[in-house]
């Protein structure tokens, strides 16, 4: 509920009231966020058998991106609707368009056809990711947020780390299209589960579609997405198509900010950008998400690449990422809900972030593999300590009335740092092979794999092995500057307290 800052606390109202149900309904919820975080990976070990059934491996990087740059360009607005007109049934709709595009992708008949499904699936998606977010707000006090939040960070790191296994196992056991078909049950249960146990909280005001403001939104994000996608698809971040969908970015954006300016129900409040703690949390979110989702495959290539591993030895030093975010994840939540201050846990967070690059970016090819072990562990405590502060921060300072948009930005803002540092990344990844001198008797870097560094000896290895780690020595110097970066803006957060009332720029909270 909406209030001015004179206004007397109002408390808060459950939308369950009864705890057990609430607890069910909560994991009803869990269980649509694992369908969708999971979705993603699951997929990349079945992509190679999908493209020797379809062919057309040129557009084999699509089948990922289709989906990522469709739940993108949503999000914002399954949080501005469920604002709107009460989150149970937009978050039902989401999962009825994943539930249809997982059955289009299960029964696909071309690669083309396969695209055109993922992105489907994508729409309900990010639809399920806001929502989900949005309904813990509805759930849960802003006290006891932080711990039910642990749990669904959890459930991602999960999807993330099972994606991958169960994507394999199935694909060889009954098929790829298993893969998609598998969601259509379990997306019967949590639509039956949420139907009888969510209901729907209408808010007081006449619903009005800001459909000008979310087409735009829409495209300059999709734009912004596909340009960090550019260097696969047009060979550069600044091939002149490439710069193309950066214009069309910029005018996008700008055209965004006029209409906002003018409608009655903006899909992302123009005053909620104003209040500076708003404006802190979306950067620190872009920031981790750059160097916790945009680091992990180029994490394994380093491992691969200069200390030799195999893709399955590589694997076990993830093994340290995930037992450190479990740790950071769950502590942070239980000590958020029993202190209320979140800005410690962001600064933490951020700190152990730069640390572990700045060591990596030093240490890239002397460090002892127990010692990456450390850092990576490390990096995963940092991760799981701040991962739930930019939603949680950004719910406690939004207006009630505004809390579905604004977890919708946040969500939004992360996934874009993640997409652009990634592409960022392989730019700069690109650069130093290029720019490393050619091995001696194996010619350019660039054309080696880590299979092919691994059977060469004496010099030709060791030129190898230097290369790579100069490459990575830079990848890692410019994430420690993101997470540094971050770290500023934790710092610079004022020490508000989750359940106090928030006076600033398009802000009030009522206290719980």
């Amino acid at each position: 509920m909406t209030t001015h800052a004179s206004s007397p606390p109002q408390p808060f109202i459950s939308l369950v009231e009864h705890p057990r149900l609430r607890i069910v309904a909560f994991l009803f919820l869990l269980m649509a966020m694992f369908l969708a975080t999971l979705d993603n990976q699951i997929v990349s070990t079945a992509l190679p058998t999908i493209v020797g059934e379809f062919g057309a491996v040129e557009r084999f990087g699509w089948v990922a991106s289709a989906y990522l740059l469709a739940s993108c360009a949503v999000m914002p607005l399954y949080g501005k609707l469920g604002d709107l007109i009460g989150r149970k049934y937009v978050l039902m709709t989401a999962i009825v368009i994943f539930l249809l595009g997982s059955l289009t992708c299960g029964l696909a008949v071309s690669m083309n056809t396969l695209i055109a499904a993922r992105a489907l699936q994508g729409f309900g998606g990010g639809g399920l990711m806001v929502s989900i977010f949005a309904l813990n707000a509805d759930l849960f006090s802003p006290r006891e947020r932080p711990k039910y939040q642990s749990y669904a960070s959890l459930v991602i790191m999960t999807s993330g780390a099972l994606g991958p296994l169960l994507g394999g196992t199935m694909t060889a056991a009954f098929g790829w299209r298993s893969i998609f078909l598998i969601n259509l049950p379990l997306a019967l249960i949590v639509l039956c589960g949420l139907f009888f146990l969510l209901p729907n909280r209408k808010p007081d005001r006449q619903p009005r579609i800001d459909f000008a403001g979310a087409a735009l939104l829409a495209v300059a994000v999709t734009a912004v997405v596909l340009w960090s996608d550019s260097s696969e698809i047009f060979g550069s971040l600044i091939a002149p198509r490439s710069l193309v969908v950066v214009g069309v970015a910029v005018l996008c954006g700008l055209a965004f900010v006029l209409a906002e300016r003018r409608a009655p129900e903006p899909i992302i409040p123009l005053s909620l950008l104003a209040n500076p703690t708003v404006a802190l949390l979306i950067f620190i979110s872009i920031a981790s998400g750059a160097v916790a989702i945009g680091m992990v495959n180029y994490l394994a290539l380093y491992l691969q690449t200069v200390y030799g591993l195999s893709p399955t030895t590589a694997g076990l030093f993830f093994i340290p990422i995930t037992s450190g975010i479990v740790i950071g994840s769950i502590s942070s939540g239980r000590l958020m809900s029993m202190t209320g201050r979140y800005k410690p846990y962001a600064i933490m967070g951020l700190a152990l972030s730069t640390l572990c690059f700045t060591l990596l970016a030093l240490y890239s090819r002397e460090a002892p593999l127990y010692a990456v072990a450390v850092i990576m562990g490390l990096q995963g405590i940092g991760v799981g300590l701040g991962q739930q502060v930019p939603v949680l921060g950004v719910q406690n300072a939004a207006r009630g009335g505004d809390v579905g948009a604004a977890t919708g930005t946040v969500t939004l803002s992360r996934m874009i740092g993640a997409a652009t540092a990634i592409s960022i990344y392989g730019a700069l990844l690109a650069r130093g092979l290029s720019q490393a001198p050619p091995v001696p008797g194996a010619g350019p870097l660039a054309d080696l794999t880590p299979v092919a560094i691994h059977d060469l000896t004496g010099a030709a290895h060791a030129a190898a092995i230097a290369g790579y780690a100069d490459t990575f020595s830079a990848i890692f110097t410019f994430a420690a500057c993101l997470a540094f970066a971050g770290l500023l803006a934790a710092m610079s957060l004022k020490p508000i307290a989750l359940g106090a009332a928030h006076h600033g720029p398009g802000t009030v909270k009522s206290p719980a």
